[in-house]
């Protein structure tokens, strides 16, 4: 059994993709962050960067002690070695899904996290801002592109490369992006929206997060607000 610290954020949706594709069986544990449960001291023993998701496998393969993940990359490479599913087998297969993987957590959810900030919860519009991220989150949909030229995947194969990358193209409108100049990408896009496992993990969306859309002063300052004195 996983239990699953997660909200209803790109980060958490690539942990239920791979958990609903796997048919693992695992217990949501609603991590409100517009209200502070990203600070409570137990999540924090688990997710000391105070960010979900993060898991707890208390089936590990080891046989030993339950294991804690957290880093929404490091969550699925673990499953993904635990159940031996969703990362090619073969070495270059591997080295390919891996480098994807690590493209997103280092380029296109950064890149496009800060495309959010700036468009929709800043407090004042800063054009050259807007224009940086909103620029770059367009070069790295071109990047992935030109990946899925010639392959159905990124990887070649539906893999956690795939998984990590959809979330942060789901919101594309809200990002500045026109998905239908990336023809390979929106094929691509497409096809994961149809996948059935797809569709149960954003269907939890409405089960967990029942708040009205929009974040209140208390919220933003949470979320964006954060410095050195807010590590505990």
């Amino acid at each position: 059994m996983i239990d699953l610290y997660y909200w209803t954020t790109p980060n958490g949706h690539k942990i239920t993709m791979f958990l609903e594709e796997a048919g693992l069986e695992y217990t949501i544990h609603p991590v409100n962050i517009g209200k502070g449960d990203q600070f409570e001291p137990n999540f924090l023993k688990i997710s000391p960067n105070n960010r979900i998701p993060a898991i707890v496998d208390n089936a590990p393969a080891d046989g030993g002690e339950p294991i804690s993940v957290f880093e929404s990359g490091a969550i699925l490479l673990y499953l993904a070695d635990k159940t031996g599913q969703f990362i090619p087998s073969s070495l270059r297969g591997r080295n390919v899904a891996l480098e994807w993987l690590f493209w997103q957590m280092g380029g296109l959810g950064p890149m496009a996290g800060q495309n959010h900030h700036f468009n929709v919860y800043a407090p004042e519009k800063v054009p050259y801002a807007i224009d940086r991220y909103v620029r770059e989150t367009g070069r790295l949909y071109g990047v992935l592109n030109k990946q899925l030229a010639n392959r159905d995947f990124i990887a070649g194969e539906y893999s956690i490369a795939d998984m990590a990358c959809y979330p942060w193209i789901v919101p594309h409108e809200r990002q500045g992006q026109n998905i239908d100049d990336f023809p390979h990408l929106k094929r691509w896009f497409d096809a994961i929206a149809q996948r059935p496992a797809t569709q149960r993990a954003y269907a939890i969306v409405d089960q967990i997060n029942t708040e009205p859309a929009g974040f209140d002063e208390e919220a933003h300052k949470l979320l964006f607000g954060q410095d050195a004195s807010t590590v505990k």
